[in-house]
């Protein structure tokens, strides 16, 4: 088993690869499979087999019920099952792919979500401000995104920049991610300053997104939605003050020097990062539905049913809409983040894992301290939202058996 960072792949494979026993199963577990597959090619001899592995969640996630994709790519029957058997002490839903579907299915699932967390935290490092804790973003689908962004920081570098940098399709996604981002803030400043026709244009993108990827058409029948209820969700609020813990923690950077003042519960804003994300689907032409049950990962199912949650409800969109054009306490906050997705863009475009790591490490630091009660609550998060996924998944199978 190789577990290594895909851009070491290759030259590890070279160094030991030849030396493998007749007969032997190879597999590996990088997050990005077309390097693998090249290197296991190239330097395996013909006579071992190739059944490699992924398994679609993060170290502190559960395994039960969770896809585990299986590629057999040069193997027997029987050493697919000695794999099989091998990893069945994980007890995760095994997903049978090819080298390429695994790729395209990764791409399509976590590219943009990535973009967006990445984007997200590097607007908050750039303005000096933890607005969790300023009340400026807190309750309902704020508290998703918050707890997933320390989620994602928490984590090392290379667990994203592989997927980012060396599979094609997320390049391509990540940038469309950035420039519906771009297109969208351009919008609403027009919008916002404008007459009639010029909102007109805002609002008609947004309605063309959500028609595109909720709309008609898009699924056989009805589903249940995946999001649990705004309530609910507040249970895992980083913004709820004081504990202890919390009060020892340094104010933001800006919230010490400008004195805001939080605002009221579940004060609207643009959510520009959903709207671009459900833009970005739109413009590519992808079904976020059609990777669901097969291989999506905690974190997309979670990001997919907050967006969800806000284009079908015709309230929290109006809503969303109307702050995006004419509310100016979050336009820096926007401005921000347009900035950090090009630059995210900018620097997969660029192919350079230092270059990457060195963006990712100095947001990263920013959030220090910050990430011991963010991961427990957000493990706590995910793991209450993926068993009531587990059981709408179950009610639906009845319901398409009955």
């Amino acid at each position: 088993m190789y577990s290594v960072e895909a851009k070491q792949i290759s030259e590890v494979v070279r160094q030991y690869g030849p030396s493998t026993k007749v007969g032997a199963v190879v597999a590996g577990q990088t997050s990005v499979k077309a390097p693998e597959k090249e290197a296991f090619e190239r330097y395996l001899p013909t006579d071992t087999h190739i059944v490699s592995c992924h398994s679609l969640h993060g170290p502190s996630v559960n395994p039960v019920g969770q896809p585990l994709v299986l590629i057999k790519h040069r193997a027997p029957p029987e050493a697919l099952a000695l794999v099989e058997n091998i990893l069945s002490c994980f007890r995760s839903r095994y997903v049978y792919l090819s080298y390429e579907e695994h790729d395209l299915v990764t791409a399509n699932t976590q590219a943009v979500t990535h973009a967006a967390f990445l984007s997200m935290g590097t607007a908050w490092a750039s303005a000096l401000s933890y607005p969790w804790e300023q009340g400026l973003y807190v309750g309902g689908i704020e508290t998703a995104k918050v707890n997933l962004v320390l989620r994602i920081y928490s984590n090392l570098w290379h667990v994203y920049a592989g997927l980012a940098i060396l599979n094609p399709s997320a390049r391509i996604q990540i940038d469309q991610y950035a420039k519906s981002a771009t297109e969208l803030f351009k919008l609403m400043l027009s919008g916002g300053s404008g007459g009639v026709e010029e909102e007109a244009q805002f609002r008609k993108r947004i309605e063309w997104g959500r028609e595109v990827v909720f709309g008609h058409g898009r699924s056989k029948k009805e589903r249940k939605p995946i999001l649990l209820s705004p309530e609910v969700l507040d249970r895992f609020s980083l913004g709820k003050r004081p504990t202890a813990h919390q009060e020892s923690l340094p104010p933001s950077p800006s919230e010490a020097s400008f004195g805001l003042t939080p605002p009221s519960k579940y004060r609207p804003n643009s959510h520009l990062s959903l709207l671009a994300m459900v833009d970005c689907w739109a413009h590519l032409g992808i079904n976020p539905y059609e990777h669901l049950a097969l291989a999506a990962t905690p974190i997309f199912r979670l990001f997919l049913g907050v967006a969800e949650h806000l284009f079908l409800s015709p309230s929290l969109l109006s809503s969303a809409i109307k702050s995006g054009l004419f509310h100016s306490w979050h336009r820096s906050d926007d401005l921000e983040f347009v900035v950090a997705a090009r630059g995210w863009s900018q620097c997969v475009s660029f192919g350079n894992f230092d270059l990457y790591q060195k963006r990712f490490e100095e947001t990263r630091l920013f959030f220090e301290g910050r990430f011991e009660e963010a991961n427990k609550l957000g493990s706590e998060m995910i793991k209450a939202i993926m068993e009531t996924e587990v059981l709408r998944e179950e009610e639906e199978a009845e319901e398409g058996v009955e």
